[in-house]
């Protein structure tokens, strides 16, 4: 994922936050990847949050971490094949996140960016079945886990600690 490099280059304070709902199928995949990733970077200077349905409920934390760089990951509708990624613009139109987010993304973005300074960007999964009680596919679970270390990768590597 070389663009996903570039994203991160020159950022210091970095937010990541995985969105989603754990029984709801391939919705899990923000909270998947931000749960790995919790174990992979003890120790260095990122603010990890699994954030769930509600990112809303994150803006205070958001904003006072004073980020150069937030990420958010989650599963998104973009008529993809099922487990494709995406890195997109959060605030624009690639899909629909299939989470039940009370406010839509692009909003939460829009007053973040007038809070800080931040760049933001979206790390999205083409989702095969959101149902209600539904275990997330193997396919969207591998993906977290390929999702989570890259991050790993980049950020261990990056100096963030």
């Amino acid at each position: 994922m070389k663009a996903l490099e570039e994203i991160f280059e020159g950022k210091k304070r970095i937010v990541i936050c995985g969105i989603g709902n754990e029984v709801r199928g391939d919705d899990a995949f923000g909270v998947l990847v931000a749960e790995k990733l919790k174990e992979l970077l003890k120790g260095l200077k990122v603010l990890v949050l699994n954030c769930g349905e509600v990112p809303e409920s994150y803006m205070g934390k958001i904003i006072s971490f004073k980020p150069d760089l937030v990420v958010f990951v989650d599963a998104v509708d973009f008529g993809g094949e099922h487990g494709e990624l995406i890195i997109a613009d959060p605030e624009g139109t690639v899909g629909e996140a299939v989470s039940t987010h009370s406010l839509p993304l692009r909003l939460l973005v829009k007053y973040l960016k007038a809070q800080t300074k931040a760049d933001f960007v979206l790390i999205g999964c083409q989702p095969a079945s959101t149902g209600l009680f539904e275990e997330p596919s193997e396919l969207i679970k591998e993906r977290a886990e390929e999702v989570a270390e890259e991050l790993a990768r980049i950020l261990g590597g990056g100096g963030y600690d």
